[in-house]
């Protein structure tokens, strides 16, 4: 029998949350960060070591995928988790994000959005039906209805409208759903409407009419600055569901992750470990470090004695340095293997703190020993 999915809401301190959410792939503990898998794979670290770091989920790409190989091949070839060899749960995105942000002469519509590939400029139209049915043949556990994340910034009208969009292909997007997933895949609806309060909330309210059995936070991370991210954080988290995940879109740095956590998010996916790796950027409790400046040519200490992580304890950050100097493959390696570690363990002693009602004095004891720098 296939274990439908479902959330647990285990401990609350203040507003923040620790809970577990069930699927027929394992259970994800929260708050939740899930490693990015773009193309069916996170950049540069196998998937045994991703799931070594405690990863409980993963994120897959409708665009990228649906452009190479397709999603049609990736279904012929057993399925994304197959494919990839990640066995546990994955969540896909819809594919809206990287239409606007990638895609050439995309052309938008009711019906959805005419765009050419980045790739090789052939033509495709994604729409909330179509997006829905490459989720399926992906077979991700979590899927997102399609959506328009606009621009920031943007006019109270130009957001309505958006928004208004976005809620009727909310719709449509869930009854595409019911056609093609099994009873063990969910679906989630984003709420939108920019940094206006009225229109969070009619977001919010207009997508619990349609009830998903978890919500996104969407339209973030764009350029607002965290101080107005966690401005629209205070007033939209309070409309979602207490009984159901809430997810907050491509965030972010671990200040951002504890802020949300704070204000009662409970998963979170972003690029920003991986990619900070492949350039040389090391996230530690302290804050991150660039292992190519010069000042870790002769340094013999790891990134972090303390970890179980073999990127993170075993390897000198005088190593490291010579690595990337040299141009050798492994230096990005690593440090996207440890920075997946570091979030991971980041995650963990939120859930532990959540649990143990210590949360306010780890939140303040982390944002006075990490800092920003370089």
């Amino acid at each position: 029998m296939t274990t439908p999915f479902s959330f647990e809401l285990k401990a609350t301190d203040g507003d923040a949350r620790t809970g577990a959410i069930t699927t027929s792939r394992g259970t994800i503990r929260t708050p939740a960060f899930m490693p990015v898998g773009t193309a069916g794979t996170v950049k540069a670290v196998q998937m045994r070591d991703v799931e070594a770091t405690g990863a409980d989920i993963i994120l897959g790409n409708t665009y990228h995928l649906m452009l190479r190989p397709t999603a049609e091949r990736v279904a012929k070839l057993g399925g994304l988790h197959q494919f990839s060899t990640w066995k546990k749960p994955i969540l896909t995105d819809s594919g809206g994000y990287q239409v606007m942000s990638l895609a050439a002469r995309r052309k938008m519509t009711e019906q959805g959005v005419e765009f050419q590939s980045h790739i090789d400029g052939s033509k495709h139209m994604l729409t909330p039906e179509r997006s829905i049915e490459i989720q399926c043949l992906l077979g991700s556990d979590i899927q997102m209805q399609l959506d328009e994340c606009p621009p920031y910034p943007i006019t109270p009208e130009e957001s309505l409208k958006s928004l208004e969009m976005s809620v009727r292909w909310a719709k449509r997007s869930k009854v595409a759903f019911a056609d093609y997933a099994g009873p063990h895949q969910a679906l989630y609806g984003i709420v939108q409407g920019s940094t206006f309060q009225d229109q969070r909330e009619r977001s919010s309210a207009l997508l619990q009419e349609i009830d998903f059995p978890g919500y996104s936070v969407g339209g973030l991370a764009v350029g607002e600055g965290r101080d107005e991210m966690f401005r629209v954080l205070d007033f939209t988290t309070p409309t979602l569901p207490q009984d159901k995940p809430r997810y907050l879109m491509g965030v972010g740095k671990p200040l951002d992750l504890v802020g949300a956590v704070e204000r009662g998010i409970d998963m979170f996916d972003c690029v920003l470990p991986t990619r900070s790796g492949r350039h040389g950027q090391a996230w530690t409790w302290d804050g991150p470090i660039n292992v190519k400046n010069a000042t870790f040519i002769d340094d013999e200490t790891p990134l972090d004695a303390a970890s179980h992580c073999p990127a993170s304890r075993d390897f000198s950050k005088a190593y490291l340095n010579h690595l990337f100097k040299a141009g050798e493959y492994l230096g990005p390696m690593l440090l996207s293997w440890h920075n997946l570690d570091f979030y991971q363990r980041l995650m963990a002693a939120m859930r532990d703190a959540i649990a143990e009602g210590r949360f306010a004095s780890f939140a303040a004891d982390f944002r006075a020993r990490h800092r920003e720098k370089s």
